[in-house]
C-alpha cells in the first residue's frame, strides 16, 4: 500500500465538537478532504449553520450539523442517535470542544470554575463514552482523539487561567485512562496538546501576543491549519498502534 493511502478516510464517519470554528472547524475540513463524512457538533447558534454553509459547498451532503451541548448527557446521547440514524455509524470521535475564563482562582466562584470542568472535562467523557459505546455495538473498532493542551504541562502567564490548565491536565490523562479500558475493543485513543493558536477566540487579545511571543522559541503563534494534519493522522490506519499518546504542537513553548 502507499504510505498516503493509509492517511485517507474514505467510508469513515467522524463526529467532532466544537466544530463550528477555531480548531474543530479545521479538523472537520480535514476529515472531509481525506474523505470521511463529518458530523459538526456544537452549539445551537448562529456560528453552526454558518459552518455547515461555508462546508457544503464544496462536501455537500457529506457533512452534517448536529446541535449539541457536552455538557448535558441527553444532548450528547441525542446527537450521537442522530448520526448514527444519517450514516449508520461512528469512527472518529474528536472530543475537541472546550472553554476558558480570564480570571484569577482567588476571585472565581464555585459555580464558574464547575462550569469549566463540566465542558472541558465531563464534556470529553459524555462525548467519548457515548461514541465509543456506539463503536462497541458495531465492533469495528475506531478512533478516539481528545484535543487537550500545552496548558495541562505548563501554567500559564500572565493570564490566569489555573481552572483551564486543571481541567485540560484532567482530560489528559481521561485519555490515557479511556485508550487502556477501550483497547480490547479496538478502538485507540490520543490527545492532541496544542499551544498559543491563533484562533478566532485568541485573536482579539493582542495585548497578549506580544508577551506570549519571546516565550515561543519559534516567535509565532501557531495557525489551525498546522493542526489539521496530526489530527488526519490520528484518525487514520496510519496511527493503528497509536494510543494512549499525547503530541504536543506548540512551537516548542513547553520545550524551555
Amino acid at each position: 500500500m502507499n504510505v498516503l493511502e493509509q492517511f485517507r478516510l474514505d467510508g469513515k464517519v467522524a463526529v467532532v465538537t466544537g466544530a463550528s470554528c477555531g480548531i474543530g472547524k479545521r479538523v472537520a475540513l480535514g476529515y472531509l478532504q481525506a474523505g470521511a463524512k463529518v458530523a459538526l457538533a456544537a452549539l445551537d447558534d448562529d456560528k453552526l449553520p454558518a459552518a455547515l454553509a461555508e462546508l457544503r459547498q464544496t462536501f455537500g451532503d457529506k457533512v452534517m450539523a448536529v446541535p449539541c451541548d457536552v455538557g448535558s448527557q441527553a444532548s450528547v446521547e441525542a446527537m450521537a442517535d442522530r448520526v448514527m440514524a444519517a450514516w449508520g455509524r461512528i469512527d472518529v470521535a474528536v472530543c475537541n470542544a472546550g472553554i476558558v475564563t480570564l480570571k484569577g482562582l482567588e476571585e472565581m466562584s464555585l459555580e464558574e470554575f464547575e462550569r469549566i470542568q463540566k465542558i472541558n472535562v465531563s464534556g470529553v467523557f459524555l462525548t467519548a463514552q457515548a461514541c465509543a459505546r456506539r463503536m462497541i455495538a458495531r465492533g469495528e473498532g475506531g478512533s478516539v482523539i481528545v484535543t487537550a493542551s500545552m496548558s495541562a504541562r505548563v501554567i500559564n502567564t500572565p493570564q490566569k487561567i489555573g481552572h483551564y490548565c486543571a481541567s485540560k491536565a484532567a482530560a489528559m490523562q481521561l485519555a490515557k485512562a479511556m485508550a487502556v479500558e477501550f483497547a480490547p475493543h479496538g478502538i485507540r485513543v490520543n490527545s492532541v496538546s496544542p499551544g498559543y493558536i491563533m484562533t478566532e477566540l485568541v485573536e482579539p487579545l493582542t495585548e497578549f501576543h506580544a508577551l506570549w511571543k519571546p516565550q515561543i522559541p519559534m516567535r509565532r503563534l501557531g495557525t489551525p491549519e498546522e493542526l489539521m494534519g496530526l489530527y488526519v493522522y490520528l484518525a487514520s490506519d496510519a496511527s493503528s498502534y497509536m494510543t494512549g499518546s499525547d503530541v504536543v504542537i506548540d512551537g516548542g513553548f513547553t520545550c524551555v
